[in-house]
């Protein structure tokens, strides 16, 4: 293993594409090596002359994150050729658009492996190094849908879910044993990533996601403030905040909205490209898309939550500020109303 004199180490799973390619280019321009895990190779190696271009190392890995073995050996190789591990990221998925009764067991099971087992594993193998250093940081990557769940994506939701319930156990779990090792997670809204162009789909619409739409650069920088402000849960998008909070205050009434106008919201007649299903083999094999999909047009590249949420310190500062010289005012004028 290299010498590590102020270097820092990334693992990001599912960082050829979408989220976790953004994701792998913030965290090389923040000074990290960045290791990226995924199957295709295109986007592997378009991820790695992301990283070099920052001027940082990065070393790509074909990984397939529903295979426990596959992950276990690449943390290996990572720690081997880069470095000890400070961060792992899970963004790794696979997804639909259909009905719960038009997925086959077969591509229901792969999607849940991928998506739900895909995030465990890859927390297993960071915590096998983490933990006896007693020092790092998990990033799982959930959505809106840990919280509600939408039409056609019963898959995803499903696995989401489960991300955010086994996630909860394994932060108390790190609890119990005083660990300074963090897990945490951040939920993440509709986002213009290439994963419309080569989810599953069964509808006669080419998918899109719910808006409004955001940009995969928003996550990403939540992501890495994650990691080096690490917190319990980060929302990203006010569609995030406003489906969570609604969930919590009129849940049937969400049931009724979103069946409703999801099916229809989540598909267009744009044209836009399309790819094979990325289920069974990567879709960026022999062309890398990038982070970006086919939404540019529609993409929101600021958030008011995620601005609120890396600055909630001074925020709260400032308000407490403001209620002391508020209550200082207000003593104030009643003692000279007492003269």
């Amino acid at each position: 293993m290299t010498a590590r004199v102020g270097r820092k180490v990334a693992v990001v799973t599912g960082g050829s594409a979408g989220v976790g390619r953004a994701t792998v280019r913030e965290f090389a321009e923040h000074g990290y090596d960045v290791a990226v895990l995924a199957r295709g190779e295109a986007g592997l190696g378009g991820a790695v002359r992301d990283v070099e271009a920052a001027g940082r190392t990065g070393l790509a890995i074909p990984t397939d994150v529903s295979d426990h073995e596959e992950v276990h050996r690449a943390a290996e190789r990572v720690e081997r050729e880069l470095g000890e591990i400070d961060v792992w990221v899970n963004t790794a998925f696979a997804g639909s658009l259909a009905f719960f009764w038009d997925t086959s067991p077969e591509e229901y099971r792969r999607m849940t492996e991928v998506t739900y087992l895909g995030q465990v594993n890859g927390t297993r193998a960071a915590l096998e190094v983490m933990r006896p250093r007693n020092h790092g940081v998990v990033v799982n990557v959930c959505s809106a849908m840990s919280y509600r769940s939408i039409p056609l994506q019963s898959a995803y939701c499903g696995a989401k879910h489960a991300v955010k319930g086994f996630t909860e156990s394994v932060m108390t779990e790190l609890i119990n044993e005083r660990s300074k090792v963090k897990v945490c997670m951040i939920q993440l809204p509709g986002l213009n990533t290439p994963q419309f162009d080569w989810n599953l789909n069964k509808m006669d619409g080419h998918p899109m996601p719910v808006p409004p739409v955001f940009q995969p650069e928003l996550p990403a920088r939540g992501i890495v403030f994650l990691a080096e402000h690490p917190r319990r849960n980060m929302w990203v998008g006010a569609s995030t905040a406003a489906v969570i909070l609604a969930e919590r205050l009129a849940p049937k009434l969400v049931d009724i909205y979103l069946g409703r106008t999801a099916v229809k919201s989540q598909q267009t007649g744009k044209d836009a490209p399309r790819f094979e299903p990325n289920l069974d083999r990567p879709s960026d094999a022999e062309a890398d898309q990038g982070a970006h999909g086919a939404f540019d047009d529609q993409a929101h590249g600021s958030d008011p939550v995620l601005w609120m949420s890396r600055h909630r310190r001074a925020l709260l500062s400032g308000l407490a500020a403001t209620a002391t010289a508020a209550a200082a005012a207000t003593v104030a004028v009643q003692l000279r109303g007492s003269d």
